[in-house]
């Protein structure tokens, strides 16, 4: 088994582009098509595409989803796709387009019995979208912070039938400062499901260290700025986690 690699494409304003901690204010642009920047991860090998609507996000309504289902439609790779998904029309609407993995968020802490509903009936299509600051879920673009600790509602969820996580430690997020293992580890083995690393990722080595925790239950890394800046090429991320025969 190897880590999977999520290359990620955040999308605002009809953009391709990384927020620096998730600061709004400190946006950098990367591309102006997300469906191009999205076939060129699908070019350079990527099995999956981790895609973010930061205007929905923020909103609470689907923004940039033509985006979204043009890569679900048009490539040949698995698209999961987060943000402004607070209905179970949002979820069919992505599902029936083609998306393979519907990430929910804000909606598990503000409705908890909705998001545990929409795991219960959609399985392993429903992942788990957990957002850390100092520990606690943030919501709504991680412009706000709730009183829930992110390791007890990954417990709650795990225990009503979520399969996969993604945790975002939002301090390393866009800063090319390395992951925080320390706390994907912890949400791995609270839950016991598959967890997505998220936030940091800066080097080849840093997707090495993700793979030594593979066994804890770290299943994958979505890697965003060290693609943009790069730091390494998806081809050579995808060789850096290969297990060979």
């Amino acid at each position: 088994m190897s880590i999977t690699i999520y290359p990620a494409i955040d999308m605002r304003g009809g953009n391709c582009v990384r927020l620096l901690q998730g600061d709004y204010d400190k946006e950098t642009i990367y591309g102006d098509s997300p469906f191009d920047m999205a076939r060129r991860f699908a070019a350079e090998g990527a099995e999956w595409i981790h895609m973010v609507d930061l205007d929905g996000a923020k909103d609470g309504k689907r923004v940039n989803d033509r985006f979204v289902i043009e890569a679900a439609k048009k490539l040949m790779v698995k698209i999961q796709i987060g943000g402004g998904i607070r209905s179970e029309e949002d979820i069919v609407h992505y599902l029936e387009n083609g998306v393979s993995r519907v990430i929910i968020g804000s909606i598990a802490v503000s409705n908890p019995d909705f998001a545990i509903g929409m795991i219960k009936k959609y399985g392993g299509k429903i992942a788990l979208g957990i957002d850390a600051k100092n520990g606690y879920v943030a919501t709504h673009g991680w412009l706000d912070t709730s009183e829930v600790k992110a390791v007890e509602l990954g417990k709650r969820f795990a225990d009503a039938g979520a399969e996969t996580f993604i945790f975002t430690d939002i301090a390393t997020d866009g800063t090319l400062s390395g992951p925080n293992i320390a706390a994907v580890c912890e949400m791995a083995e609270v839950t016991g499901k598959n967890v997505i690393a998220s936030g940091g990722v800066s080097s080849l080595a840093d997707l090495n260290a993700l793979k030594s925790v593979e066994f804890k239950g770290v299943g994958g890394a979505i890697v965003g700025k060290a693609l943009y800046e790069h730091c390494f090429t998806l081809r050579e991320a995808l060789e850096e986690v290969r297990v060979w025969p």
